[in-house]
């Protein structure tokens, strides 16, 4: 069974491989900043002492070079290392589109379209900043601060004491803060996901809403929904907060040590501290200006911490995308729509064998040994109480996912992997509620296919939605076929099946669904002319609709029987 291909992105060690040259070059930035500051020291202590411009020369052409160049590795650092996390977020928004692509429409663990969509659009940016920001400072607290603590020793051993002290308590305090804030990134961005899901789900459902009359229930449940989404994100804000507020009160309080130390010392007060001879005026701003600069990726880090946790919160919503489910068969081919060849072509036997299907390992079997034959260019009628299995036979023969055991042959070909994709193109499924998409309603017969005019309109009109075309002109339809009725909706479907000489074979679920009885009577006779000359296979419990077909056949406990 064919199964997403993980990216080398998905991997977090390689990942982390990947960013170490980019974040050596900050590095290297920030090391850079211990030679210039010896050289501004010493070029301040020579002018203290009465020397001239003349005597700084090389030395501030050497300050010069040494920030020009900083601020070149620095910069090119951090494009490449926002380019590189883009290509990171590209490929793995890319492994979960093509692990949601392969799942199967039936796959009851299939992730909420709200969901998905709001992780892999919305959440997902949170990647950037993660690895933009947080990797390359993490790799920054780790190598510049004992560099500089080194160059700190090398000149008083009083100062680096006090830097050795403060330093660790900013990284103890920073990881309980961030255990927290992880947490809270993780409630909020599943907060958000749920919040999306119920919004689409509620937009899908708007005239349904309206008609029972619960507006004022559904707007007062989204106020929940957004009230809880702005505690969850106010957590995370006042958790980042406190995390810059410990940083900045440690970083503070160990350089205004420092500084009084390296003040007190150079007025002859404090005498210890110093491996021999006391600091002369170069030495003790030596030592201050690496002060700052010791703490400087400390806090980086900090500001970067929260970009931890929701980056890492993001990359976990990816990945629980990615996992593999229920899969569609022939998920790894790639095929266009298929083109209207303008003929029409000779209806499909279908033949099941000891067909058997469960929707998961603790799951009750849906059939066992299920046996069935129909025809080429029969029509059929399965009726069986709701929950027998007709919708999940029917998906079944569309190939939406592989049987758990038996054969399913369609025109004498076994659909497996191998054919899904090709004999899927051969096959109309009309469901209870056909997708509109957003557009003309030209577009929505075409969808994707090159489909000329004059065909488009005789499709519309043979489905008899001659007047709507007249009525909306090039006027679009809203998401879910906004703006039309029920039966307008699955005429729009009948267009799209006369617009598809190629199909072979029909598979209608429950068309007649939800419509009245004029209605369901129409598109009942509309079906059954365009299904002339092709395999048609209906679920359904209305008696209209199976007075229009050849037989009809009852699922149940097997052998499969013909209804009464």
């Amino acid at each position: 069974m064919h199964r997403p291909t993980p990216d080398c992105s998905s991997n977090p060690q390689r990942r982390r491989r990947s960013a170490l040259p980019i974040a050596g070059l900050q590095v290297a930035a920030a090391i850079l900043w211990i030679p210039q500051a010896a050289a501004l020291a010493l070029a301040l202590g020579r002018l203290a002492s009465g020397g001239g411009p003349g005597s700084v020369l090389g030395l501030a052409a050497g300050i010069l070079a040494l920030g020009v160049l900083r601020a070149v590795l620095e910069a090119h650092g951090k494009r490449r290392a926002f380019a590189t996390a883009r290509d990171v977020l590209s490929k793995e928004r890319a492994t979960a589109i093509a692990a949601l692509a392969a799942r199967s429409p039936i796959d009851r663990s299939r992730p909420a379209a709200g969901r998905a969509a709001s992780v892999i659009a919305e959440q997902a940016e949170a990647v950037v900043p993660y690895l933009a920001r947080y990797r390359p400072a993490r790799l920054s607290a780790r190598l510049v601060p004992p560099l500089i603590w080194l160059a700190v020793l090398s000149q008083s051993w009083a100062a680096a004491l006090v830097l050795l002290l403060a330093a660790p308590l900013i990284p103890v305090f920073m990881a309980l803060i961030g255990w927290r804030a992880q947490a809270a990134s993780e409630a909020q961005l599943a907060e958000m996901g749920g919040m999306n899901a119920m919004l689409l789900d509620r937009l899908r459902g708007l005239a349904t809403i309206r008609s029972f009359g619960a507006v004022d229930a559904t707007a007062l449940r989204l106020r929940a929904q957004a009230d809880g989404l702005r505690r969850r994100t106010m957590a995370v804000l006042r958790i980042a907060t406190l995390s810059s507020a410990v940083l900045e009160l440690f970083s503070a309080l160990g350089v205004a040590m420092v500084a009084v130390w390296v003040g007190f010392h150079l007025l002859g007060v404090l005498h210890f501290g110093v491996w021999g001879a006391p600091l002369d005026l170069a030495q003790g701003l030596f030592v201050l200006l690496l002060s700052p600069a010791f703490f400087a990726p400390l806090r980086d880090l900090a500001a970067a911490w929260h970009d931890r946790a929701a980056g890492e919160a993001a990359l976990s919503a990816l990945a629980d995308l990615s996992r593999p489910g229920m899969e569609l068969p022939g998920a790894s081919g790639v095929s266009a729509a298929p083109a209207a060849t303008g003929r029409k072509a000779a209806p499909s036997r279908v033949e099941v064998d000891g067909l058997g299907f469960r929707y998961g390992e603790a799951t009750a079997p849906v059939f066992g040994g299920l046996d069935l034959t129909v025809e080429a260019g029969e029509h059929v009628a399965l009726v069986a109480p709701s929950g027998a299995g007709k919708s999940t036979l029917l998906a079944l023969l569309a190939g939406l996912a592989h049987p758990s055991a038996g054969q399913i042959r369609i025109g004498g070909r076994v659909l497996d992997g191998a054919s899904a994709v090709e004999l899927r193109a051969e096959t109309a499924w009309i469901g209870q509620h056909p997708h509109v998409f957003p557009g003309t309603l030209a577009d929505n017969v075409r969808l994707g296919r090159s489909i000329d005019g004059p065909g488009v309109d005789a499709a519309l009109a043979a489905a008899g939605l001659g007047n709507v075309v007249r009525a909306r002109g090039a006027g679009p339809v809203g998401e879910a076929g906004f703006g039309l009725s029920g039966g307008e909706v699955l005429r729009l479907a009948l267009a799209r099946l006369a617009a598809s000489p190629g199909t072979r074979l029909i598979l209608a679920d429950e068309p007649t669904a939800h419509l009245d009885a004029e209605t369901a009577d129409d598109v009942a006779r509309a079906l059954v002319a365009f299904a002339k000359g092709r395999t048609l296979i209906v679920a359904t419990h209305d008696p209209r609709l199976v007075k229009h077909m050849d037989r009809a056949i009852e699922l149940g406990p097997n052998p499969v029987r013909e209804a009464a």
